[in-house]
């Protein structure tokens, strides 16, 4: 029996121990396995209490049962839904119960929203939205994948591929009655400016999104500097707890150490890198090396003193702002410390004290946490302006933004082909068509969805 024709179960709930454990089963036998183990087949769409048992009328535990017939499912399928309690030993019984009938086996990864997909009762952009909905960590990541599940840019592409359709059947009937005359100038007018105005709709869209689909995966702040300057004790007064150890002997980190941040609901992932600087030591040598390339690869990079004028970061493409720490032993502003004040080289406010060639500068006390909140405010700043618009933006993952691109080019060379021949704008406009099927997964998307499914977690 094929995969794909197989009845499968998984935990669709959190891992145990937990008070309610929901195990769902989908297929053609899973009306025969509710049967078996609850005894009958309750009422659809009801709950209904139940002793389970397994093949040999052993009792597996007192749970709640759903029955879901097809296709009036999540999945299209025949579904059942067994609310255990949520104990280990209680899931192990009932899953050796499941796994004992004929063509019922644990679900992989992707497996219920794919038959979810292939059934119509999502598009491959809701599927990916659904995806982005369970692995969000922020409100904002959780509510533009909740309307990335609603429909947001499948329903704007379904609309969109309609239109390109029409006006791709009225130059083809333009061809058609070639040879009526006036005919194919009355098609190819309303056609024309149906298709400008489609390529100007969708490039619009391409263009307000900015990092909008970076919101899936965050920004990346690296605190990088040279040995011993506090990066440490900086990253674990951003996090609010010690995920780096602080030592006064420099070259104590030479990993990475990566924390992930909600900094008001923009996912931000800070990165603690190894002391830059010349050393003979060949691991703390491969500590510098990552600690340059994580530095080039992030999206901002925080370069952290304890001196004033100590030499800076190489400017690349990410912003690089300079962070003074340890104002707190500056023997300039130690008869104000106790009021928060501190300065580089004279008495200023802490955080933000300026703009210099390298960026932003920011006086702080990482120990003390003197200027810290200037700097988180800075950070979410700087965030909303990276992300722009991405929140109600309509681009979520880079596939949909290259189909989208692929799409307002065609529009765009249908448009200026036409006086070479309609059929040529013709095939512009199947192209067009085309992207938009396999961004909303019903064209010719077979080599993707292996790829996408299987990111999704096991239950999903």
């Amino acid at each position: 029996m094929h995969p794909r024709d197989q009845t499968i179960f998984a935990l669709s709930s959190g891992r145990p121990p937990t008070a309610i454990a929901v195990v769902r089963v989908s297929g053609p036998q899973a009306g025969t396995a509710l049967t078996a183990l609850a005894g009958k087949i309750p009422a659809a769409r009801m709950a209904t209490r139940a002793l389970l048992r397994d093949r040999r009328q052993q009792p597996i535990d007192e749970a709640v049962v759903l029955w879901f017939p097809g296709p009036a499912s999540a999945t299209g399928e025949d579904v059942a839904e067994f609310h255990v309690h949520g104990g280990r030993a209680v899931l192990v019984a009932l899953f050796g119960a499941l796994s004992a009938f004929d063509h019922v086996r644990a679900a992989e990864p992707g497996e219920f929203t794919r038959p979810a997909f292939e059934n119509g009762k999502l598009d491959l952009t809701e599927a990916e939205g659904l995806d982005d909905l369970v692995h969000a960590d922020t409100d904002r990541q959780r509510r533009q994948a909740l309307r990335q599940l609603k429909g947001l840019l499948g329903d704007r592409a379904r609309d969109w591929r309609a239109q390109i359709i029409e006006a791709a059947a009225l130059i083809e009937a333009g061809i058609d009655f070639s040879d009526e005359g006036d005919v194919p100038t009355e098609l190819m007018g309303p056609a024309l400016a149906r298709i400008k105005a489609l390529a100007g709709e969708i490039e619009q869209v391409l263009a307000a999104q900015g990092h909008g689909e970076r919101l899936r995966e965050g920004l990346v702040v690296a605190i990088a500097g040279p040995p011993n300057v506090g990066k440490s004790t900086l990253i674990n007064q951003l996090a609010r707890r010690e995920v780096a150890i602080v030592s006064p002997h420099a070259g104590t980190t030479r990993d990475i150490i990566e924390v992930q941040l909600d900094l008001d609901g923009y996912p931000v992932t800070v990165i603690d890198t190894a002391g830059i600087r010349e050393t003979d030591d060949p691991v703390e040598q491969e500590g510098v090396r990552r600690a340059r390339t994580r530095a080039a690869e992030a999206d901002l990079v925080l370069w952290l003193v304890d001196v004033p004028h100590q030499r800076g970061l190489e400017q690349g493409a990410a912003p690089v702002w300079t962070v003074r720490n340890k104002i707190d032993l500056d023997a300039a502003t130690s008869d104000a410390a106790g009021q928060g004040i501190g300065a580089v080289g004279s008495r200023q406010p802490t955080g933000v004290i300026g703009e210099g060639t390298a960026g932003i500068e920011f006086a702080v006390s990482a120990i003390r946490g003197d200027g810290i909140q200037e700097l988180i405010a800075a950070l979410i700043t700087f965030a909303q302006n990276y992300f722009g618009s991405g929140e109600g933006g309509l681009i979520s993952r880079e596939r949909q933004r290259q189909l989208l691109q692929d799409t307002a080019a065609s529009l765009r060379r249908s448009v200026s082909v036409i006086q070479q021949g309609e059929e040529l704008a013709a095939e512009d406009l199947r192209l067009a068509a085309r992207s938009l099927g396999r961004l909303l997964g019903r064209v010719d998307v077979e080599d993707l969805l292996d790829a996408i499914f299987r990111e999704f977690c096991i239950g999903k």
